[in-house]
């Protein structure tokens, strides 16, 4: 099994070691689609998935969910986080055994999560649905100081509920002058890149998994469809991910990089437990 880059009490004294540093935006990979953003000592954490209920759950069955990826770090031992995410209802993007520690050591934390969503993601983490904080494509809210946007994502297709919100998206973070976006887990549909080039992206997470029927699972982006794509919507800079984590739903990040030589895109290819840190918008420093 792979080691990542920092781990636990390495991993934090990194966290640690630049929360003083106001000057720079600093981004860690947590593995699958999982992201930790801090900037000016506010924290923003994408999809964390940092347990093994997958495995747990799928253990003896035709889709074992065998770790390829050590984890990063336990849940419990993030105790700084401001907001917290959830693209949609897929556990490694909803997991009960990482978001209800991240609830008890982080009084405060806004755990934003798509308004179609809202019920199931209440009941999963054992909440009332008012300690949610619900974002639908209607308009952005504001979490803890940090701006958030949502768009449809098609995982793999749009899908709403009853009164026409998204159950699958994607976010636009707007914390400092920065704009990041999370895809969530998704593929090309019509009007999308349209939509994406109304912001400002600095930042770019595209899966890379791409789609194969025999997986049993939904599909994503592939990696010359996420190059494309951050190409498309004007992204300074793209970082792969959901790979790296299941032996079943993997792809070597290979193909996205070649993509991205060719086509000229700016990219990251960052490590579980690596930071990239950013310190002034565009100009990547490691």
């Amino acid at each position: 099994m792979k080691q990542p880059a920092l781990q636990d009490d390495a991993f934090l004294e990194d966290v640690y070691s630049v929360s003083r540093d106001h000057s720079s935006l600093h981004i860690w990979w947590l593995g699958q689609s999982g992201f930790l953003v801090g900037w000016q000592g506010r924290h923003l954490l994408f999809d964390p998935y940092l347990s093994d209920s997958l495995t747990k759950k799928y253990a003896e069955t035709e889709k074992p969910h065998v770790r390829m990826t050590e984890r990063v770090v336990a849940p419990e031992r993030l105790g700084f986080i401001d907001v917290v995410t959830s693209s949609h209802n897929h556990t490694d993007h909803l997991d009960g055994e990482t978001l209800k520690p991240l609830l008890r050591v982080n009084p405060n934390l806004k755990v934003v999560v798509p308004r179609a969503n809202l019920e199931f993601a209440a009941e999963r983490l054992q909440v009332s649905k008012e300690r949610l904080t619900p974002i639908s494509v209607d308009g952005p809210v504001t979490a803890n100081e940090i701006e958030l946007h949502a768009v449809p994502a098609a995982h793999e297709k749009l899908e709403q509920d009853d009164s026409g919100h998204y159950r699958c998206i994607g976010l636009l973070a707007k914390i400092g002058p920065w704009t990041l976006y999370h895809s969530g887990d998704t593929m090309l549909y019509e009007g999308m890149e349209e939509r994406l080039q109304s912001f400002d992206i600095d930042i770019a997470f595209l899966p890379i998994n791409g789609r194969d029927p025999a997986r049993g699972v939904a599909g994503n982006l592939s990696g010359e469809e996420a190059v494309s794509l951050a190409r498309d919507i004007n992204a300074s800079l793209v970082i792969p991910c959901h790979f790296d984590m299941f032996e079943f739903n993997t792809v070597p990040p290979q193909a996205f990089v070649e993509a991205a030589k060719r086509l000229d895109q700016p990219y990251a290819l960052v490590k579980n437990g690596e930071r990239l840190s950013l310190a002034a918008k565009r100009e990547p420093l490691s």
